[in-house]
């Protein structure tokens, strides 16, 4: 990994060339985002072969095998594959074989810029493996142009919700400039010209192609780096026959919890429940949230089994009462839930919610105020959800998954607004009654009784 224009391809060709040269029998495969980018390296590598003096004996003498897009240089063994191929990351590589496969910017903005594209491009990266002869090695060069790049080569603490794709590569990292704030190319690109460059980009695009961070191109709306994380969990005790729930040392007031139910084998959404606490601080924490999964072998009653889930999230997390979005599928939910949680003689209130604005209204009305002041706090446990990722892809115009949203936003609408402790004695502060709504005050009267 190396900042935009600072030669990676261009290096790359030549060690491809010099692989030939020691090697002859060797196959290259380039992988690209697209078809006309991988010919560029094979053209390049041609070029190199034909004009470099070490190398010129190597050009084949039948013009067939000089190609713009594959090329088969004179070579002791007889191989199916040619020496040199140049494919899109969408052709068709069943029945290939190569000792070196290169990945040149595989991830573009048009392949990485939601959930199910990336999901895509790892799908048709991971053929490779089918590809590759047990001695070769896999070599990508890129930059990262999305948060959930496929650059990464271990685990990151501060990104505990990303899985490695390259896990356990071996990572070269040159951004444009090191950790003294110095160009890495000063003769070409200097201070001022980086700064220049910076201001031109954007400070999003900079990052992720001249520094290379990960992060989103676009500002997110929900930025998940404005949550609290958190590690308490629940612990219940009685007190005056009373239950009383304590998350650490903070008692707990109220509880919200939402289910937005779906059969994700009739439509693309999730089956999300989701559950909200405040303390007597006003505090909301976002304690759990579970994606609902069942087997395929489950599609003929996915109603009950879907139910018992939601007993076993309503059982451990301690929620007097559930709120279910009957809208759509959602309106006979409420029915065999209750029937489950009297079965199950857990005693919860189930009540029947119809929502009538618009998603996208939902969830900003319930999330904005509170990301800004950072009065959100999250468990951890949530980074391991694809909340975290519902969170920096949402947009208002509703082309993402955003079912965990929906059901934490439900959630936080439900909670009840609390004054704090240091309003419970209002002693000698301040009131305004201009109102005229009613209050306690004494009377002047000119009689006694």
């Amino acid at each position: 990994m190396a900042f935009r224009n600072s030669g990676k391809s261009t290096i790359v060709g030549l060690f491809c060339a010099w692989v030939l040269y020691t090697k002859p029998s060797t196959r290259i495969l380039v992988m690209a985002a697209d078809h006309a980018l991988a010919k560029k390296m094979v053209r390049n590598v041609k070029r190199i072969i034909e004009q470099h003096p070490l190398t010129q004996q190597l050009k084949p003498e039948k013009l067939e095998q000089w190609a713009s897009d594959q090329f088969t240089i004179r070579r002791d063994m007889e191989l199916r594959d040619p020496s040199m191929l140049a494919k899109g990351i969408g052709a068709n590589i069943t029945g290939l074989r190569a000792d070196l496969i290169i990945c040149d910017d595989v991830e573009v903005p048009k392949n990485c810029d939601t959930p199910l594209k990336r999901i895509e491009l790892r799908e048709k990266l991971e053929e490779l493996d089918y590809i590759l002869t047990p001695e070769g090695m896999q070599l990508y060069i890129g930059t990262p142009h999305t948060f959930y790049t496929i650059y990464q080569v271990d685990y990151d603490n501060s990104r505990p919700e990303i899985e490695p794709f390259l896990l356990n590569f071996k990572k070269l990292e040159i951004p444009i400039l090191d950790k003294k704030n110095q160009s890495s190319w000063p003769e070409r690109f200097s201070v001022e010209k980086i700064a220049s460059l910076r201001q031109r980009s954007g400070e999003n695009k900079f990052l992720s192609q001249m520094m290379l961070q990960p992060v989103n191109f676009r500002d997110c709306i929900l930025n998940p780096e404005r949550l609290c994380v958190y590690n308490l969990e629940l612990t219940q005790t009685y007190a005056n026959g009373r239950e009383v729930l304590h998350l650490g040392d903070k008692k707990l007031l109220s509880a919200s919890c939402w289910w937005d139910p779906s059969f994700a084998s009739s439509s693309g959404d999730n089956s999300v429940i989701a559950c909200v606490f405040t303390d007597e601080d006003g505090k909301f924490w976002l304690h759990d949230i579970e994606y609902i999964k069942l087997s395929a072998q489950s599609q003929d009653n996915q109603a009950s089994l879907q139910c018992e889930k939601v007993a076993d999230f309503i059982e451990r997390n301690h929620l007097p009462s559930i709120r279910v979005e009957a809208n759509g599928i959602g309106k006979f939910l409420p029915g065999i839930l209750k029937q489950t949680l009297q079965r199950r003689k857990i005693r919860t209130a189930v009540l029947e919610m119809y929502s009538s604005t618009g998603k996208a209204a939902r969830i900003l009305e319930a999330f904005e105020v509170l990301l800004a002041d950072r009065a959100l706090n999250a468990h951890r446990r949530i980074w391991n959800t694809p909340f975290i990722e519902e969170m920096r892809e949402w947009n208002t115009e509703g082309s993402v998954h955003d079912d965990g949203l929906d059901a934490v936003a439900g959630c936080l609408s439900s909670e009840p607004i609390r004054f704090t402790q240091a309003y419970a004695d209002m002693g000698d502060y301040k009131r305004f009654s201009w109102q005229g709504t009613s209050g306690q005050f004494k009377a002047q009267t000119n009689f006694s009784i």
